[in-house]
């Protein structure tokens, strides 16, 4: 009996996928559960797996290949089974169960020439809560149905591993371009040996993959001799999520902005306090705002709230998302019921969740289900900023760089450390007087540290 292998939602945001890798090759004997390749969703590269058992009879889309949710991207079946009519039907549609069950479009019918036995699997992930990953990519898979790429019809074998372009990221691509290096001469120190910033900066410093040479002259080289005026690079799966995300924040959500500098002196003396106790005790001061802001919530919910078209939801649990910058974009980890944690559980969950997010290891459920999102720029030296809101969020909150400043405590002049922050706020949820006294209470919180322990 056949099995038709499908582009999984791998993520509850996913909409299409990129095959990275084959990790089976055809003729290669499979069972349920075993991984076949490594998809790259909107957030992280994750293992298609085989729903059911048999030999890969063939591989319909090559590596590097992208496809939308629902596309037919595999066959597996017995070693003397009839395919031809499952491949040349790869345009067919998704699965059924990859649409909710309260979808009003019926089920496509399958092609004439199919085997009646052939096995329809459901759209989820290994392990995975299918309920949520099917309700937020319905429209995904029904547009695979009614729109079925070329590519998965293409009855041609995929491009072996061997032959497919050498993965990097945008910014990696940048700078070899910079610094005249060749990617396909550059080791990738990254998942699955993509190349990244380190690899690249490495590769300069020892003149591995140069390509033209890097003398104060360069400038007067010809473009046409050495390089094109420009570079078009493909939208990666997280760029492309980004760009839709954000384009359905700041045009049609009325925001407004406010912003509070906060003190931050007794923040820096209860560090060093936790300091001289142990490593154990140790947080940086991103994790102590971190803290005051998941408290703040638990206080505000009106703030901790999402807009759900018709109605709007108050969230009774704070699940802190923190903004991460990486290679291909910008990705949002949780921290589950923030409020319910100390300060070093938190430093420990957010270093982890960030050292999981660029190295795109993250799982589904560690970067869904925020209820209130941070954004902290103050690493590089960005005074204030604004960040702009994570739909169906209510707010996002801004933090800039901690700094010295002059200001005048009981009438005297004082050096103290200061720090900007900045709430957007969604004006539908959230009214100027509910976001001041949010921030209020923040200020509270940070400027009497202790109160997060008590």
């Amino acid at each position: 009996m056949a099995t038709k292998v499908f582009m999984e939602a791998l993520s509850p945001t996913m909409e299409e996928g990129k095959l990275v890798k084959w990790l089976k090759n055809e003729g290669d004997a499979v069972k349920t559960g075993d991984p076949i390749g490594e998809v790259e969703t909107d957030k992280a590269i994750m293992e298609l797996v085989a729903r059911g058992d048999g030999i890969l009879r063939k591989r319909l889309i090559a590596e590097g290949d992208s496809a939308p949710v629902g596309t037919l991207v595999g066959v597996i079946a017995t070693a003397d089974e009839n395919i031809d009519a499952l491949i040349g039907g790869a345009a067919a549609a998704a699965p059924a169960a990859a649409a909710p069950a309260d979808t009003a479009a019926p089920a496509p019918a399958a092609p004439a020439a199919a085997p009646a036995a052939a096995q329809v699997v459901a759209a989820a992930p290994a392990g995975a809560d299918a309920s949520r990953v099917v309700a937020k990519d319905d429209a995904a898979a029904t547009s695979a149905v009614a729109t079925p790429t070329t590519t998965a019809a293409s009855s041609q074998s995929p491009v072996p591993s061997s032959q497919a372009p050498q993965r990097s990221s945008p910014l990696a691509r940048r700078l070899a371009t910079e610094k005249g290096l060749d990617l396909g001469k550059v080791q990738g120190s990254g998942p699955n040996g993509r190349i990244i910033k380190r690899d690249i900066e490495a590769a300069a410093q020892g003149g591995t993959g140069a390509t033209q040479p890097t003398s104060p002259d360069r400038q007067a080289v010809r473009p046409s001799d050495h390089q094109s005026d420009f570079s078009d690079v493909p939208l990666s799966t997280i760029r492309k999520i980004i760009a839709k995300r954000l384009g359905e924040s700041i045009g049609p959500i009325p925001t407004f902005y406010l912003t509070a500098e906060l003190d931050l002196t007794r923040v820096m003396e209860m560090r060093a306090a936790m300091t001289e106790l142990g490593d154990e005790f140790k947080v940086s001061v991103n994790d102590v705002l971190l803290k005051a802001i998941a408290i703040a919530l638990s206080q505000h919910p009106e703030v901790n709230a999402h807009w759900n078209g018709d109605h709007i939801r108050y969230h009774n649990r704070v699940h802190l998302g923190m903004a991460v910058a990486t290679d291909d974009g910008l990705i949002v980890p949780v921290i589950w019921d923030a409020d319910t944690k100390g300060m070093s559980q938190i430093s420990r969950e957010a270093k982890e969740l960030a050292k999981r997010a660029r190295e795109r290891k993250l799982k589904p459920e560690e970067f869904t289900g925020s209820t209130f999102s941070v954004s902290n720029l103050g690493m590089f030296g960005i005074d204030q900023f604004t960040a702009i809101i994570n739909p169906p969020e209510a707010a996002i909150l801004a933090i800039g760089a901690g700094e010295d400043k002059v200001v005048v405590v009981d009438g005297e002049p004082v050096v103290r450390k200061r720090v900007r922050v900045t709430m957007s706020c969604d004006h539908r949820i959230i009214d100027g007087a509910v976001g001041a006294k949010f921030l209020q209470t923040l200020r509270r919180l940070v400027e009497n540290p202790l109160m997060l322990v008590y």
